[in-house]
């Protein structure tokens, strides 16, 4: 199951050690929703194929498009100039779905509410939908691997935007639909 917490700094430290600090406040699943629109889905990572929650989420969001990714220093050719930059603060203009087959990270997303750091850490069978729009970050933790679904609609557009790209149609659209999410 996942874990999300308030992170208690933004220092450029390295990103990987934030578990070994004890987390200040941990955030439920419906807070880290309210919060940031991340949404969270536990499947069956040994039968993802048959998995009825990730078959449902499939057909209700048109995924029509996966692959599957491999991170580690064994995995990935310059592995720490590619850790620094999926590290980087970006956004994209459709979500990020991410379904965890082994190993684990953490993704940190942005609070609209105070553009504060949360850190979401995933494992096996974790299953997390990232707005488009929102900035966020990834990095493994110090056990350097994660194998993980990765789903779209349609060809994947995997673009990230760093940094600050407010004007965005798709940030705009993030802020709006949090703030009519926060007036329900």
């Amino acid at each position: 199951m996942v874990r999300a917490w308030l992170m208690d700094d933004d220092s450029a430290a390295d990103q990987r050690l934030e578990h070994q600090r004890q987390p200040a406040v941990f955030l439920d699943l419906e807070e880290l929703l309210r919060r940031t629109g991340v949404e969270y889905f536990q499947i069956d990572a040994n039968n993802y194929e048959t998995d009825e929650t990730l078959a449902k989420l499939r057909e209700e969001r048109g995924y029509s498009y996966e692959d599957e990714i491999t991170c580690s220093k064994e995995c990935l050719a310059n592995y720490e100039e590619k850790l620094k930059n999926f590290f980087t603060e970006h956004l994209h203009t459709d979500e990020e779905i991410r379904l965890v087959l082994a190993g684990s990270g953490y993704f940190d997303v942005r609070d609209h509410l105070g553009d504060q750091w949360i850190r979401v850490e995933v494992r096996a069978g974790d299953l997390i939908i990232i707005p488009s729009g929102i900035y966020h970050r990834f990095t493994l933790d110090t056990n350097d691997y994660i194998k993980a679904k990765r789903y779209f609609v349609g060809e994947p557009v995997w673009l990230p935007y760093n940094r600050p790209v407010d004007h965005m149609d798709c940030r705009k659209q993030y802020l709006d639909r949090m703030r009519q999410r926060q007036s329900q």
